[in-house]
């Protein structure tokens, strides 16, 4: 498998949904960074479940141990190892799929790759449980970029019919950046969010599942970062943000936008600032072009499938006997995933972020 991500500040996540804990692991951070573990228990109570209705009644405490790497509060320059212990499991709600696999997850694909030897149980090591020590490396990449003066922030766009306005692409407060990332299921409307709760509640009670988009945002990153052709800002973003199981479209800027338009309505014109600062009038690039900062803000869209694992039955295979058969899934799922993968979402665009300003030595 291939679980790790990043050059100049790798991460390495380990564990199965099921399995005795989760975690992860951080090779390249600088010595000497200051890191609250406060910071890191808030943004992981975020993404944690059980603690809303639109979410998985699983609970888990999600509390992160911090194995080595940190010392006094401050990184040591060695590899840092940041563990949680899972413990509200339930394996046998999943013993009617491990010859059945579920429609749209990673069952059947895995089964093949690995022979049939993959644990199945919460998905194992394909769960979107492992986002929670994703989020644990994106909120310390994230306090390292703080004091670098880059902010980052998302919000729920869209779920279902049910939509929130955008973020104005040119001109992006750094405190609405910090206050949506302290906020679970963050809207820039609270009246778009209540109609979001009211569609994933009725795909609730219809054994079903809803998908969505989420908007990201990053303010303050220097100019100048990034290198075509394949380690383009977009390349790494996408990397990253592709580590999100669900994740299935990736857009920067105007994204698929621009196949409505005309040069002359997508360009975004250059001027100085009073500063003397070269900015531009409109930001459909998305502050990247070229695969390289611009300094405007950097502004992507993720799309987020539905849950797969819904109360209705549905039609599979049974793997042993070749025969076609219907399923019903048990457990405990979420009817939306979009509200608690926006964390691990901002979390990606973290880590990938420290690796182009650590590569380009800004750190």
């Amino acid at each position: 498998m291939s679980s790790s991500f990043g050059n100049a500040v790798e991460i390495s996540i380990f564990g199965e949904s099921h399995g005795p804990a989760i975690g992860v692991v951080i090779n390249g951070l600088p010595a000497g960074e200051p890191i609250s573990e406060e910071a890191i228990a808030e943004q992981l109570a975020r993404r944690a479940p059980g603690q809303d209705p639109t979410a998985t009644r699983r609970k888990e405490k999600d509390v992160c141990h911090i194995l080595s790497g940190l010392k006094n509060g401050r990184t040591t320059g060695a590899p840092l190892c940041g563990v949680i212990r899972n413990e509200d499991t339930r394996s046998g709600d999943y013993s009617n799929i491990a010859l059945c696999p579920r429609p749209s997850h990673a069952d059947y694909a895995a089964n093949l790759r690995y022979g049939g030897f993959n644990d199945v149980s919460g998905s194992g090591h394909f769960s979107g449980r492992l986002t929670a020590p994703l989020v644990i490396a994106g909120s310390i990449c994230r306090q390292i970029l703080l004091r670098k003066g880059v902010h980052i922030g998302g919000h729920v766009l869209q779920v279902g019919q049910a939509k929130d306005e955008s973020f104005d692409p040119v001109h992006i407060p750094v405190e609405l950046l910090d206050e949506l990332s302290e906020i679970y299921f963050a809207t820039l409307s609270p009246i778009v969010r209540g109609e979001m709760r009211e569609v994933i509640e009725a795909a609730r009670l219809q054994a079903d599942s809803v998908g969505g988009i989420v908007e990201l945002a990053a303010v303050g990153m220097p100019a100048g970062l990034g290198s075509p052709m394949f380690r383009g800002v977009e390349n790494v973003l996408a990397g990253a943000l592709y580590g999100v199981p669900a994740v299935k479209a990736v857009s920067f800027g105007a994204g698929f936008g621009f196949g409505d338009m005309l040069g002359s309505q997508a360009n975004d014109s250059l001027y100085a600032d009073e500063a003397g600062a070269v900015r531009t009038a409109s930001n459909h690039c998305g502050g990247i072009t070229g695969g390289i900062t611009t300094g405007m803000p950097i502004l992507v869209q993720a799309a987020l499938k539905p849950t797969p694992s819904i109360g209705k039955p549905q039609k599979t295979v049974n793997l042993e006997t070749g025969e076609n058969t219907t399923l019903q899934i048990k457990g405990r799922h979420d009817p939306c995933i979009v509200p608690r993968a926006l964390p691990a979402l901002e979390a990606a665009m973290a880590v990938g972020l420290l690796n182009l300003m650590a590569e380009d030595g800004k750190l």
